[in-house]
């Protein structure tokens, strides 16, 4: 750890830059929630606790990928597929105009599975 390590507010700003010494401080302090460290072990970020009068964080622990989104179903969350035509409420994934294209890509997909 030679430079200056990002440390994270809970809901995602940026807390402060610190050094070897100082994260080491706030690690025995007991005040990162996450450390993420590279493959090799060097730490690449850290994430702090949520405080008493902070806001709650607004990220999600699991992110999906820029084609889904959460979905709020009766028992839970789930995650969905974004809708190409943008009705959330329709069961089908493309616009009447993008149909055949969309069935053809999903033939073809399958006869090569």
């Amino acid at each position: 750890m030679n430079s200056l390590i990002p440390v994270y507010h809970a809901d995602g700003s940026l807390y402060a830059w610190a050094s070897e010494q100082r994260f080491a401080r706030l690690q025995a302090a007991g005040m990162l929630a996450r450390v993420v460290r590279k493959r090799k072990g060097a730490v690449q970020r850290a994430i702090l606790f949520v405080r008493s009068g902070e806001a709650k964080p607004l990220m999600s622990a699991v992110a999906g990928t820029r084609y889904s989104v959460k979905e709020h179903l009766e028992h839970g969350q789930a995650w969905d597929l974004k809708h190409l035509g943008g009705n959330c409420r329709d069961t089908r994934y493309a616009p009447d105009e993008l149909r055949e294209d969309f069935l053809r890509v999903v033939r073809d997909c399958s006869r090569n599975a």
